[in-house]
């Protein structure tokens, strides 16, 4: 029987998830917005019931196209709100434009936003070694940082739980445990990464 970590479910879609995205290290400027707009709707829900609601929202997000929706306005917004695909909260809606707008201008000031976003780790995945899930903590110092720093520079739902659960899934962070299959296999992937303290 397969190891996984222990907060996923057996729904297939989350299985891949876990399997095949998550903690992988991402540099793709598009994904990592993806991956932000996404984790700011999560925000006081599952990351479940977002994953079920992932493929509509690349429809209706342009592909997570960031200089696309920093140019959406209230005639797109009213369309979003009233999607049944999406999560129809309009802070978080309206949020995703200005982050959009903001992803843009850090784009600007360092050639992509993945230069400026893994400078939060030191430009490499940050290893961990937990054996379990009660080990795995909801912030860091780390995130502490990233959050300041983006609501500095006008981003929205970027809080620091939320901007940790962002370097567990974009691989900032590893923390898959270390009885989970992909925990060797993305040391592996990883070359000889160099482990780390905890965060």
């Amino acid at each position: 029987m397969v190891c996984r970590c222990g907060w996923v479910n057996q729904d297939p879609l989350y299985m891949e998830y876990h399997d095949k995205e998550w903690g992988v290290p991402q540099h793709d400027d598009r994904k990592l917005f993806e991956m932000l707009i996404l984790e700011g709707a999560q925000a006081g829900l599952s990351w479940y019931t977002v994953l079920k609601k992932r493929e509509r929202y690349l429809e209706a997000f342009d592909g997570f196209d960031p200089a696309l929706v920093a140019r959406y306005g209230e005639d797109k917004l009213a369309e979003l709100l009233a999607d049944p695909g999406l999560i129809r909260n309009r802070l978080k809606i309206a949020g995703s434009v200005k982050n959009a707008r903001a992803f843009l201008q850090v784009q600007a000031e360092f050639g992509s936003f993945d230069t400026y976003i893994w400078s939060f780790v030191g430009g490499s995945p940050r290893v961990n070694r937990r054996a379990s899930l009660q080990e795995v903590p909801a912030s860091t110092p780390e995130s502490d940082a990233m959050s300041r720093d983006l609501k500095k520079r006008g981003f929205t739902f970027v809080g620091t739980t939320i901007c940790y659960a962002f370097m567990q899934a974009t691989g900032m962070v590893m923390d898959h445990v270390t009885d989970c299959f992909r925990y060797e296999q993305l040391c592996a992937g990883e070359g000889e990464p160099q482990l780390s303290r905890d965060l």
